[in-house]
């Protein structure tokens, strides 16, 4: 019987990579992050974006504890690929759970679309992956950027989402009050000239991390090696883009709507307010409360509940490992 080449293909484009012979420090990457190893296979999923062809990558791991039959999505934040998780996915499939990591569109091992980022778009890319796996429901775990579309997530598609844990999440003030609009031109400029060092600097200040030099350093190593990529200004644009949606489309005024019960893990120190650098030197002291904002927002939601790790940043689950696992293990076996 001949199997018609749509289920080829999707078969296809669901398979595991072969895991790279090799990866060197120095070494250009491609956009797509080509030759850097991912800790668990990858596999992806075809899409259309921009009138073109794009593939949403995605790890999906198997529990190794006893299947308790539930599956939680990890999103992450935009300056992070998805093998980040992986303290994470360790904790969650030792208890049973199936985890789904994703690398949205723009990010990671996924496509660069240069177009306009919309979190509606990436919520039905999200939606569509769980179609394609079979998923009626999961849990979410979503890191900073990653927060913001958590929440349009589970606005737009409400019967999907069981629960939330945000970490971090920016997005929990409207930046638009404090920053102003930025030209295209001046974004592109200003990422396109920061250098190893200044990119250090702005992970350990603006994420006001604990974390030991070696811990960090692989992020500024991913972000230099792209740049040795002959596709690296399309790489560029598509991550000024996050940014604008970021500053563009806010969800804090929908985070009262939310229906599913939702765990804010905050660090007490992360004051993380993206554009702050573009906003007036009398308002820049005022953004990034992040806490205090998880706190008051926890209490408008129908079921929401906000913990606060108190010396760590904006990195949670790698600078308190054992406690945000605890803490999110806790909350979702709850629910």
């Amino acid at each position: 019987m001949r199997v018609p080449a749509l289920i080829v293909g999707l078969a296809l484009a669901l398979a595991p990579l072969p895991a790279p012979a090799q990866d060197t420090p120095e070494a250009p990457l491609g956009i797509g992050l080509e030759g850097f190893p991912y800790p668990y296979p990858v596999r992806f999923l075809p899409l259309q974006r921009d009138h073109e062809a794009q593939r949403l990558a995605y790890m999906d791991v198997a529990p190794t504890g006893t299947a308790n039959g539930r599956t939680v999505l990890l999103l992450h934040g935009r300056n992070f690929p998805s093998s980040y998780w992986q303290p994470v996915i360790e904790a969650l499939t030792g208890a049973g759970y199936r985890v789904v990591a994703i690398d949205q569109l723009g990010f990671g091992k996924s496509s660069k679309p240069v177009g306009p980022f919309t979190f509606d778009a990436m919520a039905a890319d999200t939606v569509a992956l769980i179609d394609a796996l079979g998923l009626e429901r999961v849990d979410v775990v979503a890191h900073s950027m990653g927060g913001m579309l958590a929440v349009r997530l589970a606005r737009n598609a409400p019967t999907r989402v069981n629960s939330l844990v945000l970490e971090a999440p920016i997005g929990l003030e409207d930046y638009r009050f404090s920053v102003p609009p930025v030209p295209n031109a001046v974004l592109l400029k200003r990422e396109g000239e920061l250098t190893a060092d200044a990119y250090r600097k702005q992970l350990i200040t603006s994420y006001a991390l604990t974390l030991p030099p070696e811990a960090i350093e692989p992020f500024v190593s991913l972000r230099e090696r792209v740049k040795g990529s002959g596709e690296y200004p399309r790489w560029l644009q598509s991550f000024v883009n996050s940014y604008v949606a970021i500053w563009g489309q806010p969800v804090v005024h929908e985070i009262p709507l939310v229906a599913a019960p939702t765990l804010f893990i905050m660090g007490g120190k992360d004051r993380n307010a993206p554009g702050k650098p573009y906003a007036p030197p009398d308002l820049q002291s005022r953004m990034g409360d992040n806490a205090a904002h998880a706190r008051a927002l926890a209490g408008q939601m129908p079921s929401g509940r906000a913990e606060v790790i108190e010396g760590v940043g904006h990195l949670v689950h790698m600078e308190a490992t054992e406690r945000f696992n605890a803490l999110s293990l806790d909350f979702l076996n709850s629910h």
